[in-house]
């Protein structure tokens, strides 16, 4: 080992003494001051509510924490609960939630894209937090100044998340043998223990605490007013209704109609806005939070979208939107296996990211199981600005089944070639002495192609990194406050309305997104 990989490895060492002693002295926050939350329709069915936001997923859940401040609340989740599943709360369990995902009731939902790659949504409060790797790290500076938002804000809005449900990692030893391995890859510089999506080699924050706790979005329902809030489980929003305000010439969301998750699609049942009934329009929103899946479905199901496209499915045109449904992207990931054996390694979730390329490239490694006593070692790169595009389309008129995706993976020739120059870079790093000395020789007996195979490796095992977004983009779909065109009193608040998937993962943005949007809509009230 050199000198400065020594002195780095001392470092680390330091670091991680420090912040592992200190993460002890704290108790793990606990789950108290949360909301009301039911699986009975016929409690929420006819009420009314200053706010409705549709999704209890990565935003909408500090979302609706942040508007119960001030305003009653309807969070709607298609899914259960997280608090009581140990494959979702419990870190030794990783990636077994996802073993049998089912129609109506599991809490990951498995689709598979026109592309062929199989993929992923959350189905349970707290979204896609309670089902990923827990790896926190903020966006860039640079996609923040993109977006358009208030720096000091935003700011603000990570702080409040961070205090509640981050946490600095323990590196295992294979965590430590990855971050050695992307430095011998010269994915420089060392960068430590950070936040912040910054080039280089980093360690990242984690949502399960020290006890190997997860700590899911849904946790942030505790920073609200739980007397303002109620939270409808296992029921799926089949429509947004609308009304119009003919004093205004205004088309207005004024609720939403909902059925049973586990039902029949024809009992549905109906929540409204305080204030719907009356001649004016109401004060509050129905806000969209069902992520790049749900809501672009939701508002096509609902007659937002493109006339041809709803034509099809005999659904009335509220507002035309053409570009509902388009502008859907996901990063396209290649793995290469550290090791080909099937091992039986602890299930390990990533903690440390390489990040190349002026951010174009990031990679991670963990331990990910794939039966109740088996694990593979994958090392996985995600491109993280894809130039190729794809669409979502409605499948059925059941809001409950998955619409149809495209994503078009590596269509564009800047993709396929940026797609083999990662392929070298992890090739790199699972042939690095770090990797080699933690697992052995024999790990490299299958993981290194030749470099003219490289174009045809990309395209065939390229997947998904599960950071899908688009289909409700802002400037197409929403405007920079995130209310739909066309309709008073609907927004979207979500991974849907990004043009491009901000930083190592998306979690930590969205969880701040719904903060952040809550933030700056009582800021709106409090000037009306």
């Amino acid at each position: 080992m050199t000198a400065p990989h020594k002195i780095v490895r001392l470092f680390i060492l330091f670091v991680f003494l420090v912040h592992g002693s200190s993460s002890f002295l704290f108790s793990p926050p606990q789950r108290k001051n949360l909301p009301h939350m039911t699986s009975d329709v016929e409690e929420v069915s006819g009420k009314s509510f200053d706010y409705i936001i549709v999704g209890g997923g990565t935003a909408g859940c500090p979302l609706a924490a942040t508007l119960s401040e001030k305003f009653s609340v309807l969070l709607v989740e298609r899914g259960g609960s997280p608090f009581e599943n140990p494959l979702v709360m419990e870190k030794k369990y990783y990636g077994y939630s996802l073993f049998e995902t089912d129609e109506f009731s599991s809490v990951a939902q498995s689709f598979v894209s026109v592309d062929g790659v199989r993929n992923l949504r959350g189905r349970v409060l707290g979204g896609s937090s309670a089902i990923n790797g827990g790896f926190y790290s903020r966006a860039s500076k640079e996609f923040v100044k993109k977006a358009g938002w208030n720096e000091e804000m935003v700011a603000k809005a990570y702080e409040w998340v961070e205090s509640r449900v981050v946490f600095p990692p323990m590196l295992t030893p294979w965590q430590f043998t990855a971050e050695f391995g992307l430095l011998e890859a010269g994915i420089l510089p060392y960068n430590g223990y950070t936040l912040e999506h910054v080039e280089g080699t980093k360690i990242g924050g984690t949502v399960f605490d020290q006890l190997g706790t997860r700590h899911t979005s849904a946790d942030l329902l505790q920073g609200g007013n739980p007397e303002n809030i109620i939270v409808l489980l296992n029921a799926t929003v089949k429509n947004i209704i609308f009304h119009n305000n003919s004093d205004k010439n205004e088309t207005c969301a004024s609720g939403i109609s909902f059925i049973r998750s586990d039902g029949t699609a024809d009992e549905t049942f109906e929540a409204v806005l305080s204030g719907a009934n009356d001649s004016s329009s109401p004060l509050g929103d129905v806000i969209l939070a069902a992520g790049a899946m749900g809501s672009p479905a939701i508002l096509l199901l609902s007659g937002v979208g493109p006339p041809k496209h709803l034509k099809k499915f005999d659904i009335p045109i509220v507002v035309a939107l053409k570009d509902v449904g388009r502008q859907l992207k996901d990063n396209p990931c290649i793995s290469l296996m550290a090791d080909s054996r099937p091992l039986n390694r602890p299930a390990d979730p990533p903690q440390v990211a390489g990040i190349a390329k002026d951010l174009k490239f990031i990679i991670e490694a963990g331990v990910l199981p794939i039966s109740a006593n088996s694990t593979l070692v994958p090392v996985a790169a995600k491109l993280a600005f894809p130039k190729s595009k794809g669409r979502l389309k409605l499948n059925s008129m059941d809001p409950r089944e998955n619409p149809t995706v495209k994503f078009n993976y590596l269509s564009k020739e800047e993709d396929l070639k940026q797609c083999v120059e990662m392929v070298e870079m992890l090739q790199r790093v699972v042939s690095s002495q770090a990797v080699t000395v933690f697992l052995g020789a024999e790990h490299k007996k299958d993981v290194l192609v030749g470099s003219e195979d490289l174009p045809g490796l990309c395209q065939k095992n390229v997947r998904t990194f599960y950071h899908y977004h688009g289909g409700c983009s802002v400037g197409s779909v929403v405007d920079s406050d995130y209310r739909v065109y066309g309709v008073k009193g609907l927004r979207v608040v979500d991974g849907s309305t990004f043009l491009e998937s901000p930083g190592t993962n998306p979690m930590a943005t969205l969880m701040m997104l719904g903060r952040y949007q809550g933030m700056k809509i009582l800021q709106e009230r409090d000037s009306t």
